[in-house]
This record gives C-alpha cells, structure tokens and sequence, in this order.
C-alpha cells in the first residue's frame, strides 16, 4: 500500500496491543488499558504532525487537529473511531497475512483448529485477489475499530504529506469504551467543535449508515419464597419458575435469531438464579421511535401480569434507555449523508445504506447536536477469531475520507 506507506504497519501494531473496554467498570476509560493505548495514540498524532493534542477530561477522548490549509471559509469536518476491542480475547493477537486469496480456498487460522471457509463465511469470495489479514483462531483480531483508527490517522499523513489538495480545518477524535456502549455518552461536543462528522466503524466496503436502532435494557428482579419442597405446597414461589413465564409473556418470535431489516427484538442477554431470586437482562431494540416505545411498556406489562398471577410484588422491572436512531436527527438535512455518498460513487464504489442492525457512537453523538452518520472500515465477522479484513478496502476507506474531505473543500 505505497500510497499510504504506514496504513497496514500501523494497524498491526494497534491491534497487538490489548485495549479491551470492561463492561463492569464504573471508571472512564472503563480499564487502564485503554488509557495506556490512548496515552500512546496522542505521541502517535504527534509524530505524525497534527496540533492540539490533547486528552478531553470529560469523555477522555484524544482529540487533535489537521488546520486548514486555505483562507477560503470551509466546514469544519470531524472523523472518529473508538480504540476499545469487543467482549473476547484480545491477548496476544498474532495476526495472519493472506496474500493474494484466491476466493474459494479454507483459510487455516494459525495452528487451531480453526479456519475461514467460504462455505460458513460466503463473504470471502468477495475478496478474491486481496492481501487478507486474520486471526491466528485464538483471539480476535481488532478491526473493529482499529482499522477505523488506522485509515484516519494515514488520511491524515496523506494530507499533510500533499498540501496541494486544498482543505478545511479537520478535527479527529478517537475514544474509549464503544464497545460497552458507553464511550460517546460523555463525548464533549463543542470541544470538538466540527459541523459534522463521521464515525468510521463499519463493516465492509461500501456501508454507508445513518439509521440505527433506538435502544434500551432492561433488568428483571425476581425474589422468590424459598422452603422445604416436601412442606412448600401454598408457600413456596420458585423464582426461576417465575422467570421461565416471564419469558414466555413476550412475544416468542421477536428475538434476534428470527428477525432481519427494521425488526425489531427482545433479547435475553443473562439470566441467573436459584429458587429464591432471580435476574434476567435483556436489551430491546427497534427502529421505529414508537415500537420501541411499546416493547418498553410491554415489558413492564409482562412483569405486571406475572406479579398478578401469582397475588405479589415479585417481579420488578428497570428499564434504561441506551440510544435512540440517528436518523431523527439526520433525515433533517441529509447533506452530510450526501456528501458521503457522492464520495463513494467517484471512487467507484457501490454505497451500501441500510438500517444498521445496532448503534455506533454516532447514536449518541448526533443526538448530542453533532450529526454523524458511520462509514464503512473493511472489517468482517467482527468480535470474534473469524475477524479478517481486506488491505485494499482499509486503502479504500482512506481514499473514501480524502474524497470526502476534497469535496467538502469544493463544495464550500
């Protein structure tokens, strides 16, 4: 990748160093590894030559700037990536480079017992002729979002290696704890002070997202009445009894596994228990504003027709909302959608926009007064040791945010 020279280097040495957010930490960053990584980012940002690199003490995001290089007034455009891996191993990942796959061929991963088949994953046959990076088949590998932090960092390298390609003030920013959805819930907007951003965190190439989820969770407590079984007739309430209705109150094909496009879900993410209490956690999502609305009521209804049954308060219900579709705020002016879109279909390449089964940053960010649709990062099968991505789509995410940054110049 000559063009950007430090663009794979630099991914491979993100994603060997473990930045795993944790989901049961109250800190922010949620764990020292992701500040220890972000300590290390900024020296990175600063090496490269951005200016104002700073750690914002509110959302502990490293922000940093590439200055206009015209009078001309310009847009201020903001791009950022999350520096968190997901909920799997993230130690000592030893990634694997596939040169030139040949798109039907099983891909060993390492010496596990592991492999990539385009049989299980049809996806790789999309890839014929490309320089795969994979996992070794005992960790994840990181592209989510590592990848995303790597093609930002070497646009802007190219951009400052090639001042004749005329720009506006840029502002990058790169975060913890996206991956435990809470890394944008702090996100200091006019700090970073762009007009409109993008989050690139998507998935392979083309992804072009600005509809979400409107999301919740949802803890379910149930206290029991524990005795002796041979004497409990008339006194024992066996919690996992009442949690086994409690799921059988909601509707049986609304889950995960059995819905697609705007579909929405409740899904049962924990449930553990004995006869004297109980706990169930599910997250609801939908991407329909009131839909969503209604799984939250009927959720709560659920729990109060299984107290009803049983002549109890024993089942309680909490309900947090996590982030809402960012479509409400963008479908307002879709310019920043656009500008993206057009950037694609210069560069040849087919935008593929549809309503994200899930969140990213941007949620909460456009929510927040910053619109900020999602752009694709090249990852595949992320989360998990079948995570592999292309090297010339990492390239033409890069090229699809120098697109992006010249149009917004001409544009202006």
């Amino acid at each position: 990748m000559t063009k950007y020279p430090h663009l794979i280097s630099d991914f491979l040495s993100f994603v060997k160093i473990n930045s795993r957010s944790d989901e049961n930490s109250t800190t922010v960053p949620s764990s020292p590894r992701e500040t220890a990584f972000l300590n290390q980012l900024m020296k990175k940002l600063e090496a490269v030559g951005l200016s104002d690199v700073t750690q914002d003490q509110q959302s502990a995001y490293v922000f940093a700037t590439l200055p206009a290089n015209t009078d001309k007034p310009v847009k201020t455009l903001g791009f950022i990536s999350h520096i968190d891996t997901a909920d799997f191993n993230a130690e000592n990942v030893n990634p694997q480079i596939v040169e030139n796959y040949d798109g039907h061929s099983v891909i060993p991963l390492g010496e596990s017992d592991y492999q990539l088949d385009p049989k299980v994953f049809p996806n790789l046959k999309n890839y014929t002729g490309h320089t795969l990076i994979t996992t070794d088949g005992n960790t994840l590998l990181g592209s989510d979002d590592k990848s995303g932090v790597a093609e930002i960092i070497s646009a802007m390298e190219y951009l400052l290696a090639h001042p004749e390609i005329k720009h506006g003030k840029i502002r990058v920013a790169f975060g913890p704890d996206e991956e435990i959805g809470t890394g944008a819930d702090h996100f200091n907007v006019p700090a970073f002070a762009a007009d409109y951003a993008y989050t690139v965190d998507g998935g392979p190439l083309g992804q072009l997202e600005y509809e979400t989820f409107n999301a919740a969770q949802a803890e379910v407590t149930i206290k029991g009445v524990n005795v002796h079984p041979g004497s409990a007739k008339g006194v024992m309430v066996n919690a996992l009894q009442l949690a086994v209705e409690f799921q059988d109150g909601l509707p049986a094909h609304d889950v995960p596994e059995k819905t697609a496009g705007r579909e929405g879900f409740f899904h049962l993410l924990a449930l553990d228990g004995t006869v004297d209490g109980a706990k169930l956690t599910y997250i609801i999502r939908d991407h329909d504003r009131a839909k969503f609305e209604a799984r939250k009521r009927l959720i709560v209804a659920d729990a109060d027709q299984v107290n009803l049954a049983h002549g109890g308060q024993y089942v309680q219900v909490d309900v947090k909302d996590q982030y809402y579709n960012m479509r409400e705020v963008i479908e307002k002016d879709m310019g920043v959608v656009e500008l993206a879109k057009q950037a694609m279909l210069k560069l040849d390449i087919k935008p593929l926009i549809f309503p994200v089964r899930g969140g990213t940053d941007g949620s909460k960010i456009s929510f927040m007064g910053l619109p900020t649709p999602n752009l694709f990062a090249g990852g595949e099968n992320m989360h998990g040791r079948f995570e592999y991505v292309s090297e010339q789509v990492m390239a033409q995410a890069v090229d699809v945010v120098l697109q992006i940054v010249t149009d917004n110049y001409n544009q202006n």
